[in-house]
């Protein structure tokens, strides 16, 4: 079945079979929640429902036999459901429930425990110097789609977090919420309220195909000894750089006191934005930039690990960072904001220091 709204085009196929059939279908995957990237299955049927942006991709698929590069082939059920997305790092708080100290919990006593330490014992397995080094060759091409910030936050707008506990809006919303609570406490700093917008804007790279591992969750440097202020850090046992003498050293690949921009991160959200804002050449000042790059480095803003990597301006950096963290992780209100009386005061932004469209 096949139908079509002002802004997305919904395909649904159903195929009559027993056990998931060996052959390839397009997803776009814009519904991170419980329907658009999963397959339904009843006892002799499945269902695929698809979701194109139809201003990115239905010209394109009109017009040509090749797809457009934001669009993903998958030909197995396991990167039908590798696509789902969720992110393991997100715990935020409803204040009137929770204090601070019940969040981010890593334990056993978290009912997602099994899930989220799946996701960083492959993330951790995987992120070694060469592993990051592809996917910068990969994804600082820049080829995989052209258009605004705003349109990407409405691209976000349909990934729910099937993770949190406490959140069960779409990423545009939080986007948003995190905006709003900056503005009200820095009114002067627009550039910040635009941070707080954006930050996590880099997640889209979820919706092209990218392994949640290798998106979402906390930061760390490669190239050098994994700190135990890494969450699940035992799970790096089985990472090759663990055993390589060039990277398990505490300096490793690194001289002391070298400055944060001169050490490669983990892949993630934050890194891609990060490139994506310097090809693009944002007009946002150099606080912004390490908010958008730094704010998943848990164990620097907030296990106070890697100090002897930082130079000169990272203690400016980590201020800034902490004082952003204070909006992103406990950013949930009372109300949701009203996000069509906002358009217009963060178009404004965005017009002022990410114009036009993008390449992504």
């Amino acid at each position: 079945s096949l139908s079509l709204s002002l802004f997305y085009l919904s395909v649904s196929v159903s195929l009559s079979s027993p056990s998931l059939p060996p052959v390839s279908f397009i997803l776009c995957t814009l519904g991170g929640g419980s329907s658009a990237a999963w397959p339904r299955r009843d006892e002799h049927r499945i269902q695929y429902t698809l979701l194109l942006p139809c201003r990115l991709w239905l010209p394109q698929l009109l017009t040509t036999s090749h797809p457009h590069p934001a669009m993903k082939i998958l030909s197995t059920p396991s990167q039908f459901l590798e696509a789902n997305f969720f992110d393991p790092s997100d715990y935020r708080p409803d204040s009137e429930i929770k204090s601070k100290n019940q969040f981010r919990i890593y334990d056993a006593s978290n009912p997602r425990f099994d899930t989220v330490r799946q996701t960083y014992r492959e993330m951790h397995e995987s992120q070694t110097v060469a592993f990051v080094q592809a996917k910068h060759e990969q994804w600082c091409k820049f080829d995989k789609a052209r258009m605004s910030v705003m349109e990407g936050l409405r691209m976000l707008n349909q990934l729910v977090d099937d993770s949190d506990p406490d959140v069960d809006i779409p990423n545009m919303v939080h986007a948003f919420q995190t905006a709003e609570r900056i503005r009200e406490v820095h009114p002067d700093k627009d550039w910040f309220h635009l941070t707080g917008l954006i930050h996590d804007l880099g997640k889209i790279m979820a919706l092209w195909g990218e392994p949640q591992w290798a998106v979402v969750g906390d930061t760390f440097p490669v190239g050098c000894a994994f700190s135990p202020a890494i969450v699940h850090h035992d799970t790096f046992a089985a990472n090759p750089d663990s055993q390589n003498p060039l990277y398990n050293t505490t300096l490793g690949q690194y001289k002391e006191h070298c400055g944060l921009d001169n050490i490669t991160m983990s892949w993630g959200h934050d890194e891609y934005m990060y490139q994506v804002l310097k090809a693009n050449d944002a007009k946002l000042p150099e606080e912004a930039l390490a908010c958008i790059r730094y704010h998943s480095f848990y164990p620097w803003h907030t296990g106070e690990a890697y100090e002897h990597l930082c130079g000169e301006g990272d203690e400016q950096a980590l201020a800034w960072v902490r004082e952003f963290n204070k909006f992103d992780l406990y950013s949930k209100a009372d109300e949701l904001p009203d996000v069509d009386a906002l358009l217009p005061y963060y178009q404004g932004l965005i017009d002022k220091y990410i114009p036009g469209d993008l390449r992504w």
